[in-house]
């Protein structure tokens, strides 16, 4: 008897257990491949998903997690998947893995052109087509987390060792907060310093109200108990995933930073976890530098576009020269303010 056809079609709510289930046990797929994240998108951002499954016969070959960013001064695109690092399609190993891979992929150019957007972007780990459009611009930093907590210490590069020792020196305090209101504090006044809009405190709050213990906000104080740097974590599977921080401008006289994310690292290892994802970065940026002067060594990611209605890859990102200017306004305005306008902007740069 002839094998069921694999098929594509859109996740519906009563599928989400089986589509989890599916990227804990897939080697390809990410944190940013849960079903969740489509909620959060559509009801944070108010972008439109699409997220499409291949399977056969009830069994679940390959997902694809797309949403829709249409914005008049970003452009128009179907990104897998905005406010994520990772995305692209996630397959099962096995003889039918190309099949699945290509079904999704003739579906995600099909929905593009039938939606009229300019791009489709996939942010793979690794790359899929050679020959598409790509932009070298991002890096990521995974290594392993040795069994032991003072291995760990011991395999950091001895200059940034001694900036982790400063801290404890320092007698830093690092504790796991239940809100994520010491957090955003940071976060926000630190991207306003850098000139970027910060994305709204209701997305954070939303990101550990839907994933509950998997992601967690640790915030490093003075004895005294003033904040100086805090850190938002996601863990999937034996990865810890530090995503978003933020610092107040003292932090670097205590070395906050360095010991926040040693904290970070040592509670990992205790939890059991194996890999520091340190994130995506920037080429020629300071927190690429940073990760880095770790031990840790950049990897390419290979974001690859298929374009319809535009000749070049987007560059929606500070590194364009022709958002100086912005920037530097934005570094003017009162917190609050950036605060109230940042999610009107942010929303559409994904």
């Amino acid at each position: 008897m002839d094998r069921p056809v694999i098929t594509a079609r859109l996740l519906a709510p009563p599928d989400r257990d089986r589509w989890d289930a599916f990227v804990q046990a897939c080697p390809q797929a990410t944190f940013f491949h849960l079903s969740a994240w489509a909620g959060i998108i559509e009801e944070v951002f108010h972008h439109k998903t699409f997220f499409l499954m291949a399977e056969r016969a009830g069994e679940i070959l390959a997902v694809l997690p797309l949403a829709q960013v249409k914005s008049r001064l970003f452009g128009h695109a179907l990104t897998a998947l905005p406010f994520c690092v990772y995305g692209g399609i996630a397959a099962a190993d096995g003889p039918e893995a190309g099949m699945a891979v290509g079904l999704l992929e003739a579906e995600a150019d099909r929905l593009a052109r039938e939606l009229g957007v300019e791009h489709l972007e996939y942010r793979n780990l690794q790359g899929r087509h050679a020959d598409w459009p790509r932009q070298d611009l991002y890096y990521t930093f995974r290594k392993p987390i040795l069994p032991e907590v003072e291995a760990n210490l011991l395999a950091i590069p001895r200059k940034q060792r001694a900036m982790v020792r400063k801290g404890i020196k320092h007698g830093l305090v690092a504790e796991i907060d239940d809100t994520v209101d010491r957090f955003f504090a940071l976060y926000a006044d630190n991207v306003l310093r850098h000139g970027t809009p910060a994305l709204p405190k209701r997305y954070f709050q939303r990101l550990k109200d839907t994933f509950g213990d998997r992601c967690e906000v640790l915030t490093v104080s003075t004895p005294e108990g003033k904040p100086l740097s805090s850190v938002l974590t996601f863990y999937f599977r034996n990865e810890v995933l530090p995503y978003y921080a933020g610092d107040d401008p003292a932090a670097r006289d205590f070395a906050a930073n360095d010991f926040k994310y040693w904290e970070l690292m040592r509670r990992a290892c205790e939890r059991g976890c194996t890999l520091f994802d340190y994130g995506r970065s920037k080429a020629g940026t300071g927190p690429f530098s940073f990760k880095k002067n770790w031990g840790f060594e950049p990897q390419p990611l290979s974001y690859e576009y298929r374009l319809y209605r535009r000749d070049t890859v987007p560059q929606n990102n500070p590194s364009n020269p022709k958002y100086r200017a912005f920037i530097a306004l934005w570094k003017r305005l009162p917190v609050g303010v950036a605060n109230a306008l940042g999610p009107y902007i942010v929303r559409n740069l994904g």
